[in-house]
């Protein structure tokens, strides 16, 4: 996995050179950052992530709003989820500078799984993002952020976690979902919310969540980037919350 975090490291760091468009980049040379006003821009970074896509409806209100506000986000899929259709949102993601992730194929309860079931529901997302995307996922969020030994033992990217919001319960409004967030938004927070199909009341969140933290100075970045701007390298032993995460010696 080393070897992957460090080609992924390497393409970033090309990226920023090419574009300076990259947050960390543009910090260093000393040009503002694109998703945050440059008068109030700081070393204040945050990551949006989204679970259980993709679709072809919720999962492109998300992307219609990060392409308005221009930041980029992490999306975690479920394979089963992947089809023609929803391929193509997968790819717009991409192709607008999100990172796509792996959240399982079938979204269940993986600590109760063999090795063998393990690394067949990871292979099968990994290869069709790769299919869709060219790239690997660089990190994992497991189902119900439910986990055991034999996990951490078959799969060789970075667990995730993030501060979630409740999104995924249908009687937590928009404005709750959106105070969660902004409240408990902290520097380096990874923030867990769902692009499933039907949350209306999250894409209505992002509306507020996104320039109410633009506006504390907030740069949003994804999940690589946070980790390449903390100059931290993620531990494949450890599941981040926030970067960097004092629990581990990453």
């Amino acid at each position: 996995m080393k070897n992957i975090f460090a080609r992924s490291s390497a393409a970033l760091l090309s990226l920023c050179m090419l574009t300076g468009l990259t947050s960390c980049a543009a910090k260093e040379a000393n040009e503002p950052v694109a998703n945050t006003p440059a008068d109030e821009a700081n070393e204040k970074y945050i990551a949006l992530t989204f679970d259980d896509g993709p679709n072809t409806s919720t999962t492109n209100e998300v992307l219609d709003i990060l392409e308005e506000y221009n930041v980029k986000a992490s999306f975690f899929l479920i394979g089963d989820n992947i089809d023609d259709k929803s391929a193509k949102a997968v790819k717009r993601a991409h192709d607008m500078g999100c990172e796509i992730d792996n959240h399982s194929k079938s979204h269940d309860y993986m600590d109760k799984m063999t090795v063998d079931e393990i690394k067949y529901e990871i292979k099968y997302v990994d290869d069709y993002v790769y299919k869709i995307t060219g790239e690997y996922p660089s990190f994992f969020r497991p189902p119900f952020i439910a986990v055991s030994d034999d996990m951490y033992s078959a799969i060789d990217i970075p667990f995730i976690c993030g501060k979630g919001c409740d999104d995924w319960m249908d009687d937590v409004t928009a404005k709750q979902r959106a105070d969660a967030v902004i409240k408990n938004a902290k520097d380096g927070q990874i923030v867990l919310l769902h692009d499933a199909e039907g949350n209306k009341q999250t894409v209505k969140a992002l509306k507020t969540i996104i320039p109410a933290l633009q506006k504390e100075g907030y740069t949003f970045v994804t999940l690589n980037e946070l980790f390449e701007c903390k100059n931290v390298e993620p531990d494949e032993d450890h599941m981040y919350s926030i970067v960097p995460d004092t629990d581990t010696a990453a």
